[in-house]
């Protein structure tokens, strides 16, 4: 059965994203302080765990229209809800600057299908 879609307002209705197939998603929110991190390490694994996720450009483009302003979404960085590759810091840039992560976050084994 397809996701019915939910007013929240007169104005605005929106089809939720099927978030049980999301990688991101285990229902209990242990993978969010890595989607909303300062640190270029954290941020560098949300984006892995985005890297291979199905749901990848649905969340990207979800996230855009509902105007989120921060956090890791489809693999993307939102800084003030604009796609970004890197967080800006004040002062002078990191030479050793992370882009990507080579391991993943460690998915728990009652999440794999």
């Amino acid at each position: 059965m397809a996701p019915q879609p939910v007013a929240l307002d007169s104005a605005i209705a929106f089809e939720p994203l099927p978030t049980r197939r999301a990688r991101c998603a285990d229902g209990a929110g242990t993978l969010a302080p890595l989607f909303f991190s300062d640190d270029d390490v954290d941020i560098a694994r949300a984006k892995a765990v985005c890297r291979s996720c199905s749901l990848r450009v649905q969340c990207l483009a979800a996230a855009l229209e509902r105007k989120e302003a921060y956090g890791v979404w489809g693999g993307t960085l939102l800084i003030d809800g604009e796609p970004t590759r890197f967080a800006r810091r004040r002062g002078r840039p990191a030479r050793d600057r992370v882009e990507i992560a080579e391991d993943e976050v460690p998915i728990p084994a009652h999440l794999v299908a």
